[in-house]
């Protein structure tokens, strides 16, 4: 197996750091989608509005009786204790509402149910409450899914080639440097994705989430970004009233820090699936779509991988199968492995270790030299 290997191996037995950085294979695989489908058991496909939805109220309900203690017993604690009771609220129910976020991700996908517009209409309320403009991410996440791996066409982590590099670059490619561009990334980064396409796809023109009549979206899709921009204006208006009745610093603590949590994971998760030394990218001569699909990598949150319904251990089951429901992507990855061989990547490095390696050595892609085709670009890092 590349990268790792299987995740069955149990932890003693996978393979070093040294080995997860085994290149993946860039030829035409030997197999096809409709073979690896047929690997990964039937029922697998299933979409069950029950089953959906108790994990929205499973996650609801956690988030909600954390917020009931911490607004309603974190005032009888004596100041020592408080201090150390707020931080633990926000990593919790940061953790909690991320995995809100990803049962909203699965909707966009109309992995929820067998129906479109309950999809629509959960996913609309889930996202909106995180402040997400639901329809607008849908739909460039479709695009991401579809060009996943492309250097021309992909819509998010798309990476820079050495040429284009901003001058400050070579200033950043050191430990300081690297801290302020990983706190940067994780506590901006979302907002200015959504905002302004920061590490997006480039485009002729402005292209801004929120923008209707922006290069991102079709004419078809416009009416509905109008939606989402609804949707987000109202969550804020319902916080201002917030603020107005109970003080900016009780919203702060109550939402505003546990949402900044949910931002840095979504953007974590996100950056190390698709940001790995073992992963390559195309360009047009090059790229196809099941190429693209296999350049990605599953990775290890450990207990936050059940906390998260598995958008982090099942990622590549997702690429090749985005309508699945995330309770049986376990058993898809299972099944699909043996089909994939050297084609599936995991990287069972843990997190904070694996996010500071690629943020060191994942600077810019480039061909290697001597390769015969130059349509396959590496990650690199050397100035």
């Amino acid at each position: 197996m590349g990268a790792g290997g299987r995740t069955s191996v149990p932890p003693a037995q996978r393979k070093s750091e040294t080995e997860t950085v085994k290149r993946s294979p860039v030829e035409q695989p030997p197999f096809t989608v409709g073979q690896i489908k047929k690997a990964v058991p039937p029922h697998c496909f299933k979409r069950s509005v029950l089953r959906s939805f108790s994990y929205v109220f499973y996650d609801l309900t956690i988030a909600f009786s954390l917020y009931y203690v911490a607004t309603h017993y974190f005032d009888l604690l004596s100041r020592p204790l408080s201090f150390l009771a707020w931080p633990i609220y926000w990593a919790l129910q940061g953790c909690v509402l991320t995995g809100v976020w990803v049962i909203a991700h699965e909707c966009g996908h109309h992995a929820f149910s067998d129906y479109q517009w309950l999809d629509d209409t959960v996913g609309f309320v889930l996202h909106s409450s995180l402040l997400v403009p639901y329809f607008s991410w849908k739909y460039s996440h479709r695009r991401h899914h579809s060009n996943t791996g492309s250097l021309e066409r992909d819509e998010v982590f798309v990476p820079k080639k050495r040429s284009g590099l901003s001058w400050y670059s070579k200033y950043l490619n050191n430990p300081p440097g690297r801290v302020l561009t990983l706190t940067v990334t994780l506590t901006l980064g979302w907002p200015l994705y959504l905002a302004f396409n920061v590490s997006g796809r480039p485009y002729a023109r402005f292209a801004c989430h929120y923008d209707p009549h922006g290069p991102i979206y079709s004419d078809r899709e416009r009416l509905q970004i109008y939606l989402s921009d609804a949707g987000v204006l109202a969550v804020c208006y319902g916080l201002y009233r917030l603020v107005v009745a109970n003080g900016l610093a009780w919203v702060v603590c109550v939402y505003g820090v546990p949402l900044l949590v949910v931002n840095g994971f979504l953007v974590l998760i996100t950056y190390l699936q698709h940001t790995h030394p073992a992963l390559p990218h195309y360009d047009s001569s090059e790229w196809d779509w099941l190429k693209g699909a296999l350049a990605t990598v599953d990775r290890d949150y450990g207990i936050l991988n059940k906390v998260f319904h598995n958008i982090t251990d099942t990622h590549v089951a997702h690429h090749l199968f985005s309508t699945m429901p995330h309770y049986h992507a376990m058993e898809a990855t299972k099944a699909i492995k043996p089909v994939l061989g050297e084609y599936y990547q995991f990287d069972g490095t843990p997190v904070y270790k694996a996010m500071w390696r690629e943020a060191k050595e994942c600077i810019y892609v480039e061909p290697d030299e001597s390769a015969a085709t130059k349509g396959v670009f590496w990650y690199k890092n050397k100035f």
